[in-house]
């Protein structure tokens, strides 16, 4: 069945799903949509929102749940719910992260970037970051269950944009963490994908 893979062209919250597909050995055609034709594309999206997968007639919208499809096929989820659920909460806890800078990046304002800014990077990203630092220590450089989940391949497609966002390397001085992405992007498949895959900011 042909699976078609509708996002910006750029990484974003489409490259999780760009990794999945590919270490699953999924073949796909990744549509890459410009910013000059996103308000003529807009109108026929669900919710006028991408990303979007089309399987055959099928096709459903939203980056996570696309996400946790893929990886079901990958047999990169847990033997059991709460295993399934373990996954999910580190993998909502790290796009809770991404929407927090985001809102940062986005904001429009100076006084109000001025004091997201602050709270950001002061509270924000140290509390989050220094605790996933620990869950990746606990997990032997994984991000769930001591062994290569989608909540790691989630991570190491995300965490270039958050830096982008911020302005910084979310990683420094962060070694497990670093631990986990290096894991990901040398997944043969995966590293191939990042070799050849179109250069973009984020």
């Amino acid at each position: 069945m042909s699976v078609k893979f509708t996002y910006f062209d750029l990484r974003g919250l489409g490259e999780s799903v760009r990794y999945l597909l590919t270490y699953s050995g999924i073949n796909f055609e990744d549509d890459r949509i410009s910013f000059d034709d996103w308000p003529k594309l807009k109108p026929s999206m669900p919710f006028g929102q991408m990303p979007l997968i089309k399987e055959g007639s099928k096709s459903c919208h939203q980056s996570v749940p696309i996400a946790r499809y893929i990886a079901k096929r990958a047999k990169l989820t847990g033997r059991n719910e709460w295993e399934d659920l373990e996954i999910d909460a580190i993998v909502d806890t790290v796009n809770d992260l991404r929407q927090k800078v985001g809102a940062y990046y986005f904001e429009s304002n100076p006084e109000h970037k001025e004091r997201l800014k602050e709270t950001l990077f002061n509270e924000t990203i140290p509390f989050y970051m220094e605790r996933l630092e620990n869950i990746a220590q606990e997990n032997s450089g994984y991000l769930a269950l001591k062994k290569l989940t989608w909540a790691d391949i989630f991570f190491a497609a995300i965490i270039d944009l958050m830096n982008y966002f911020s302005g910084m390397d979310l990683l420094e001085n962060r070694p497990y963490l670093k631990s986990v992405r290096n894991k990901v992007e040398n997944l043969p498949a995966i590293k191939k994908w990042i070799e050849t895959r179109p250069k973009t900011d984020f």
